[in-house]
């Protein structure tokens, strides 16, 4: 007896149709929000009116429609301004990425380095980043660099930790007769490290950078407020927020484009991934 089977879709193609459904459901929880909060005449957790919660077609609307005659469209326009929050974002991310890197190839190494700076590392990152954004801000205003780059570097502070935390496990993930094995023949600490330590660390770096990824795109928007800057993301929300009960689609179509700013930026890590590292090796599936 024949058994038919059924065509599987490809695993990017199911991806993009479990991003679509679930993005569909979020669309109607909120409009289904809205209709039963109404006809209920609550205003918990939120309002249901059209300047707290617009419809979604009205934000979608915003987004293709321009603030003034002869200038760009909405979406335009924040996508320009996304691209110039992604620069600050992917230079914070490989400066961080670097730095995490570094700091967990010294902490695998020496023990006492860890045990001494570890603490350290870790209380960095319960430090309000409200608090550290104008401080280096001000910090870098005394050299002679572009306005940006401190952004950039809040990027980088909020990126390196979980390369840090995720490379050091890597690290150490090697089987004992591999790092047995290196020793026998009698091979110097770096070749260790290149030829068995880092091939072992990498889907935990990998997984890392996913991390960092997001983190460095919420550094480089938290980055943009206090630098001064006319460009950016940050400074569009910024702007809008001060307009949100006249115009709130505004707002939220900032903070949509932000968002898939930061899934574009995890899908690029994801695909990079995918190329040098096979499916076994992955700690993500």
């Amino acid at each position: 007896m024949d058994r038919t089977t059924t065509p599987r879709l490809p695993p990017l193609a199911r991806r993009v149709l479990s991003f679509l459904a679930i993005l569909a459901l979020l669309v109607v929880v909120w409009e289904g929000y809205k209709v039963v909060a109404k006809s209920l005449d609550t205003i918990w957790p939120v309002r249901p009116d059209n300047n707290s919660m617009p419809h979604v077609w009205d934000i979608g609307g915003e987004l293709f429609e321009a603030r003034r005659a002869g200038e760009d469209i909405l979406l335009v326009l924040l996508l320009k301004e996304a691209l110039f929050t992604f620069r600050e974002a992917a230079v914070g991310f490989v400066l961080g990425g670097a730095f995490g890197f570094g700091l967990a190839v010294l902490f695998e190494r020496y023990k006492l380095f860890e045990r001494s700076f570890m603490p350290y590392v870790i209380i960095s990152q319960t430090i309000p980043l409200v608090a550290i954004a104008p401080i280096i801000v001000i910090w870098g205003g005394r050299f002679d660099w572009p306005t940006w780059i401190p952004a950039a570097i809040i990027a980088a502070y909020l990126s390196f930790f979980p390369v840090t935390i995720n490379t050091l496990r890597g690290l150490r993930s090697p089987a004992p007769t591999s790092m047995e094995l290196m020793r026998s023949y009698a091979a110097t600490k770096n070749e260790t490290l290149w030829k068995v330590q880092v091939p072992a660390a990498l889907p935990y770096i990998f997984t890392a950078l996913k991390v960092s990824a997001t983190a460095s795109v919420i550094g480089a928007l938290v980055g943009e407020l206090p630098s001064s800057l006319d460009r950016g993301l940050g400074r569009a929300l910024l702007t809008f927020t001060y307009t949100f009960i006249s115009a709130p689609e505004k707002l939220f179509a900032a903070v949509i484009v932000s968002a898939l700013l930061g899934i574009i930026f995890v899908s690029l890590v994801t695909f990079g991934e995918r190329l040098a590292l096979p499916s076994s090796r992955r700690l993500s599936e």
